[in-house]
């Protein structure tokens, strides 16, 4: 995630301060009412029909993650109508971007109270969210029925065997730009040491993975501020609040279930694929909801379905407790996003050059690049049949070498999977 930043406020710079007194001065600042915007921008509100209309219609054809709906948003509110500038447009990306949760959607919601104020950014919100989830939700219920036919299955292992070459190509693609940033001051041994320690923990210990997250995102908060050069108090306050939040999980059931959610939701740092590797430990080891293949499965519907691939989760929430375990595993997930809009939303400005946080997301961020590459070992250990790997090695070489696009290589590699189910091959089940 991320783009860059310079100061909050001046009182940002003193080294006393740790990093719980810099997330309240974050909230103090966002509590400022805005009033430098153009003359433009604070006219006439957009009608919340129009809202509904347009943001239904990007939800409808969001098609391709994140870059594509920057695109659709920017082409809607900057160049077609006069709705936002292109600094207000650039500063919701750059807040969305260091804020933790799915960016994109965000910056949908953010887009959509720019131009018709908190009833919009709900309308508009819900409109960009709301088609690719009841669509994923119903291909949940086709994949994980109790006797799908046999070329459902096919399919779904022929796109789950691809899933771990997205989960590389998507750690890949963050990776440069993620070590630009790392300058100076031995920063980019600290990078390797983050991705390192967020590979790992994807990889082995799946379910702790958040607190890795904050570790290391506090653990450069302090660097950078000396809070703690040397010293044995890292001021790890986010890392004690996870166990207070982890208790949701301790009760089993819807519990652990808007645990599971929740932390994707309002935890995840560096892109919307770092949720698979929060998601897949409690939904496969630990809670048993869903086999290593039907996960792959569900993040294959994830990136083939318009919209936010946050909502996968709503196929482990239907695993776990069928619709309305979708519907808690959505609203779970997606409330912190409408929440951080809500109230920060007019001083976005302030967050995008907040230092302290880009602090704090210069740790967190590269050790979530590492996740989603450290997450390619279980989800190929996921694989039970011998012709998913010859899809697993094209499916790399499309996308690594060939650089084909992510949607095109799972439909294909879906494709395959039912053909070769259809002509007799054994399929998981």
């Amino acid at each position: 995630m991320g783009t860059t930043g310079s100061s909050l406020a001046p009182r940002l710079g003193s080294p006393a301060l740790d990093p719980l007194a810099s997330f309240c001065d974050l909230a103090s600042a966002l509590a400022v009412p805005d009033t430098d915007l153009p003359s433009a921008a604070r006219g006439a509100r957009v009608p919340l029909s129009t809202v509904a209309r347009e943001w239904l219609r990007i939800g409808l054809v969001g098609v391709g993650g994140p870059p594509a709906h920057i695109a659709l948003l920017r082409e809607l509110c900057v160049d077609r109508h006069p709705w936002l500038t292109e600094r207000q447009f650039e500063d919701g990306i750059a807040a969305t971007n260091l804020l933790p949760g799915p960016a994109s959607t965000q910056l949908a919601i953010f887009c959509a109270w720019r131009v018709a104020g908190l009833p919009g950014a709900l309308l508009g919100g819900l409109a960009f969210i709301v088609p690719g989830l009841v669509l994923i939700v119903a291909l949940a219920v086709l994949f994980l029925a109790g006797s799908p036919p046999e070329w459902v299955l096919g399919a779904g292992a022929g796109a789950g065997a691809a899933v771990p070459a997205v989960a590389v190509a998507a750690g890949a693609a963050l990776a440069p730009g993620s070590w630009r940033r790392a300058l100076g001051d031995g920063g980019r041994w600290r990078w390797a040491a983050y991705v390192a320690a967020g590979a790992v923990a994807a990889a082995t210990v799946g379910a702790w993975l958040v607190v890795v997250l904050l570790v290391c995102g506090t653990v450069e908060l302090a660097w950078r501020t000396g809070l703690g050069r040397g010293s044995a108090a890292l001021h790890a306050w986010p890392v004690a609040a996870v166990p207070a939040l982890a208790a949701l999980a301790a009760t089993g059931g819807l519990g652990a279930l808007a645990w599971t959610a929740l932390k994707v939701g309002a935890l995840s740092y560096g892109g919307g694929f770092v949720i698979v590797p929060l998601m897949q430990a409690d939904a496969v080891d630990v809670y048993g909801w869903m086999t290593g293949a039907e996960f792959a499965n569900a993040v294959a519907l994830g990136q083939v379905t318009p919209g936010p691939v946050l909502q996968t989760v709503a196929v482990v929430g239907f695993a776990a407790a069928g619709i309305g375990g979708a519907a808690l595993a959505a609203v779970c997930a997606f409330a912190p996003s409408f929440l951080l809009v809500a109230v920060g939303a007019e001083r976005f400005e302030r967050i995008a050059h907040g230092r302290r946080v880009r602090a704090f997301l210069d740790g967190a961020g590269p050790a979530a690049v590492g996740a989603i590459l450290g997450s390619a070992l279980p989800l190929a250990l996921t694989l039970s049949q011998r012709w998913q790997l010859p899809i697993l090695a094209a499916a790399a070489v499309a996308l690594l070498a060939l650089r084909r696009g992510v949607v095109v290589t799972l439909l294909t590699a879906g494709a395959v999977g039912a053909a070769l189910a259809l002509a007799g091959v054994d399929v998981p089940s």
